[in-house]
């Protein structure tokens, strides 16, 4: 029962937020959401970049039905293109992470099959950064 009323004590010792706190607060979360609906894209993609290593493949328009196979450090990679977005169907890789990211959509996204050295990467009308960039 002791340490009930010391932490009750304890934040009864803290004084009460004023009015200039309430704005700073509120203030802040404002920025937080504009910041996100201004830096985070949400722009449809408009091709698809195909990596293998360090050397661009090709560059595919992404309003086509199409599967690509591509050979990587491990084997072949199968991708699906289906008007508008791509996906790895199918790899060589061992935990198949890169399979198990689904269907990519939107600009800027990518994935990257690391143990067969391919990446698929979603472009947009206009270069935006995302989190790869920092």
């Amino acid at each position: 029962m002791k340490t009930q009323k010391n932490v009750s004590a304890h934040f009864n010792n803290f004084p009460k937020p004023l009015l200039g706190d309430w704005c700073i607060i509120l203030l802040s979360l404002g920025l937080i959401v504009i910041s996100f609906a201004t830096l985070w894209s949400h722009q449809p993609a408009a091709t698809l970049r195909i990596r293998a290593g360090n050397a661009v493949l090709g560059e595919y328009s992404l309003m086509q039905t199409k599967t690509l196979t591509v050979a990587g450090k491990l084997g072949k990679s199968v991708i699906e293109i289906q008007q508008g977005k791509v996906r790895f169907k199918h790899s060589p890789c061992h935990n198949q992470y890169c399979v198990h990211q689904g269907w990519l959509s939107h600009a800027n996204q990518t994935a990257i099959c690391i143990p067969n050295q391919i990446s698929i990467e979603l472009t947009g009308a206009k270069a935006a950064f995302d989190t790869l960039n920092y």
